[in-house]
């Protein structure tokens, strides 16, 4: 195994798929020659050409749009949108266009697209670089939501996500692309969508995350463990589909629960998990759901967005109040 930080394991990924695969594209904005803003793609164009790895013009919606004509011809296209908050021009492509494609068609056309693009806040960047806009995608029919926590996951969901014949939007976390290395197998493997990971074991109380917000989970966990709460961290990895069964198996052994977003607070992913929650497992709770996300307010300037984000401290604060219930 091989050493890896969450940006090399993407692009050992994509590597893996274009030699596996002559019908692999990769395109975007300034991916090819230069590799992409954070480097994802370096060098993946002068391994695999022109024709397989190439740049575009600064046009989110002739990306995604080229993506849906490239995807009904039998290519399966990895499209870079560079940064998440530029997804609103490429919106009717990727959840109208993309999502819809095989209802549409009576399953006669499928749209095996990834729609790759760094999200997440911590890193103080530009204004709509950093916005939680998974949301968005949640109510869109069929189109998958995948958000890597780390880098062997990041390579496994990828190559999964690459295979499938359905559209997968695909967020990777600014905050976690050099945030640590890990053991990452150097040959193919992969995750299969939709099935979460229980990263802690506990007994107290469930705490479910996605993307960074687990890493900030299990730092609330380390903490609360000096007081003597055995804390669970689930992480879903995947939004859509959402792994249920994890979730209420581990509530049914904790009986409370907390869910953890980056996202403002309403309407989000959190509420639909509550929601599910409620659903299927409710008499096993023996205290509300809380979930601890960022405020309903436009994301902040970079000055104070380290006081906007969920922390630790924050979590913890949640546990204490479902388990004095």
């Amino acid at each position: 195994m091989a050493q890896m930080n969450m940006k090399e394991a993407i692009r050992d990924a994509i590597r893996t798929e274009l030699k596996r695969d002559p019908n692999v594209l990769v395109f975007g904005e300034d991916v090819g020659k230069v590799g992409g803003v954070f480097r994802a793609t370096e060098g993946l164009q002068a391994e695999f050409g022109e024709d397989r790895v190439f740049d575009t013009p600064l046009a989110e919606s002739a990306i995604a749009g080229m993506a849906v004509g490239l995807g009904v011809q039998g290519f399966r296209p990895i499209a870079e949108i560079q940064f998440i908050g530029f997804i609103f021009e490429a919106m009717d492509q990727m959840f109208v266009q993309a999502a819809r494609m095989r209802y549409r068609s009576g399953g006669r056309y499928n749209a095996p697209i990834v729609f790759r693009t760094p999200w997440g806040g911590g890193v103080k960047a530009a204004e709509l670089h950093t916005d939680a806009l998974e949301g968005l995608a949640l109510q869109t029919p069929g189109i998958k939501v995948v958000v890597p926590s780390n880098p062997y996951d990041a390579k496994g969901l990828l190559i999964s996500a690459i295979r499938d014949n359905d559209p997968v939007f695909f967020m990777e976390h600014l905050n976690l692309y050099h945030a640590f290395r890990q053991e990452v197998p150097e040959g193919e493997y992969t995750i299969e969508l939709g099935k979460a990971n229980v990263v802690r074991e506990g007994k107290d109380v469930t705490i479910i995350a996605y993307g960074l917000m687990v890493h900030t989970a299990l730092k609330a966990a380390d903490e609360l463990a000096k007081e003597g709460v055995s804390a669970e961290v689930i992480d879903l990895r995947t939004l859509v589909p959402l792994d249920t069964d994890t979730i209420v198996e581990s509530i049914k052994k904790t009986n409370r629960a907390i869910v953890v977003q980056e996202a403002q607070k309403s309407a989000g992913a959190a509420a639909e998990i509550i929601a599910r929650i409620n659903e299927l497992a409710i008499l096993h709770l023996e205290a509300p759901v809380l979930r601890v996300a960022g405020p309903d307010t436009v994301y902040p300037f970079a000055q104070i967005e380290d006081i906007w984000l969920p922390t630790p401290a924050r979590i913890a604060k949640a546990v204490r109040k479902v388990l004095e219930f």
